[in-house]
């Protein structure tokens, strides 16, 4: 019995040293990839965005300035305050449609919650209106490009942005969401440094919740001056597709989200096979977006869920171009 006893002690004492070493080894390396830099291209770009050259079909919405000049100025120049105006509604559009900024920066800008699990950690989205507490007050445009496109910080730190989402957007884009966010009505909120749990730590550490900063690895490409033309074509969609592949992966072929609540179900395959959207109808499509209902009725679950209130402000070619490009990408199994 004592000898069992002594076992039974080794093993919870081999256990407990195994954890720690493994906490400590965990604790170290997480330190070691939040305290690294990163070399960023610098990108400039002016607010508003010149619009001469962007035309509605090349926005996605409907341009505000389509029919304004400058008595004696250049054909096709508009009056700052105008084109400001449109580049906001730009902006509105993209936020409410398809970069869905709400779901960690909160319905006013003023903070949101990322993640708030204590085994994994509590990581609120900040504050990014004008107001007390923003994290964006002085931002440069390079620090905004750094940020959204690269996820990194103006430190050249990394950050909990998932940037990789957001690899396709424009500088016309960024321009857009930058001129509609800075004239919200200013937030007063300091929102408190994330902390991280021990499984938090494990994740990062073995890149099962990979940084973007890493995932996107090089920070020197050049990023498009305008989105595609918006058109019901496979070349608009995949622009509009980048967005997904955060959940559904590079591949669109779906699997566990990465970093994902435990609750949440694998995201959906959306290629066309066999157990991804190959019997699905456009009709199809439209409906799960806009209703969260799969083609036998039954309800599609978070996170997809949520992805209703989006959809509903996506026009009909937007969500044309996207069926129109996931018809075209290779067909394959759930999670390869």
């Amino acid at each position: 019995m004592k000898t069992l006893l002594k076992v039974v002690l080794g093993l919870a004492l081999a256990l407990v040293i195994l954890a720690s070493t493994g906490y400590a080894w965990a604790s170290f390396t997480v330190k070691s990839k939040l305290s690294r830099t990163y070399e960023v291209h610098d990108v400039d770009f002016p607010i508003p965005y010149p619009t001469a050259e962007a035309s509605a079909e090349e926005s996605g919405v409907p341009d505000a300035t389509a029919d304004l000049s400058v008595a004696g100025g250049e054909a096709g120049e508009v009056p700052e305050d105008a084109a400001l105006a449109a580049a906001r509604d730009r902006g509105k559009h993209l936020v409410e449609s398809r970069y869905a900024c709400i779901e960690c920066h909160g319905a006013n800008f003023g903070g949101g919650t990322m993640i708030d699990a204590p085994p994994i950690g509590r990581i609120l989205g900040p504050n990014i209106t004008r107001g007390e507490g923003s994290r964006t007050l002085a931002y440069t445009t390079a620090d905004w490009d750094h940020i959204v496109r690269h996820g990194i910080k103006p430190d050249g730190t990394p950050a909990a942005m998932p940037s990789v989402d957001f690899l396709l957007m424009s500088d016309q884009e960024l321009s857009d969401i930058v001129a509609y966010v800075t004239s919200v009505p200013p937030v007063d909120n300091t929102v408190p440094a994330p902390t991280l749990g021990p499984l938090g730590k494990l994740l990062i550490a073995t890149d099962q919740l990979p940084l973007s900063a890493d995932v996107i690895g090089s920070h020197q490409s050049e990023h498009a001056a305008y989105p595609p033309a918006a058109a019901a074509s496979a070349e608009f969609g995949r622009h509009l597709a980048g967005i997904c592949t955060g959940c559904h992966g590079s591949a669109f072929a779906g699997g566990p989200v990465p970093g994902g609540d435990p609750s949440w179900p694998p995201a959906r395959n959306l290629t066309p096979h066999e157990d991804g959207l190959a019997e699905w109808t456009y009709d199809d499509f439209v409906r799960a977006l806009r209703e969260a209902k799969r083609p036998d009725g039954t309800d599609i679950r978070m996170p997809m869920a949520g992805m209703t209130q989006y959809a509903a402000n996506m026009t009909d070619t937007e969500i044309e171009a996207l069926w129109a490009y996931l018809r075209t990408v290779p067909p394959m199994a759930s999670g390869s």
